[in-house]
């Protein structure tokens, strides 16, 4: 398995991988899935043999890393493909001057994934386009 994860300017194929998790597997409402900050974020682009299978987008804020829009199509699911895209995130945060934190809304099931990564839950569960989320965040 040869996976490479990298940014990237193909905003149409990561909008497509979101679509297919978030929209069609998760019930995301479409009009929700694409916002404003797509414009100005890092997008991160994880394809498997020439084939996308990844993506997520890092949106900078003063000190912060926005880490969001994470997801793996169901062929990378289960391979630690996740891992690296977070992983790949937080170098990139990290290797960004005056940026000192990481922060994510994560799903509330995710909580313990992101946890292993060093992240931190934070402030009360609230609704994100009908899926509970909580924020967590990791100091760089």
């Amino acid at each position: 398995m040869s996976v490479k994860i990298s940014i990237t300017e193909d905003r149409k194929t990561c909008f497509r991988l979101r679509f297919e998790v978030f929209v069609e597997e998760q019930g995301v409402p479409v009009e929700e899935e694409i916002d404003a900050l797509d414009d100005t974020a890092t997008h991160l682009l994880a394809v498997l043999d020439d084939s996308p299978i990844g993506t997520a987008r890092i949106v900078f804020d003063a000190d912060t890393a926005k880490i969001g829009r994470v997801c793996v199509t169901k062929a990378g699911r289960g391979t630690g493909l996740g891992k690296a895209l977070i992983e790949k995130a937080v170098q990139i945060a990290q290797e960004t001057p005056g940026v000192t934190r990481a922060k994510l809304g994560a799903q509330v099931h995710a909580l313990g994934f992101y946890e292993k990564l060093g992240f931190a839950a934070f402030g009360p569960v609230y609704d994100d386009a009908g899926i509970d989320h909580r924020d967590m965040e990791l100091a760089l």
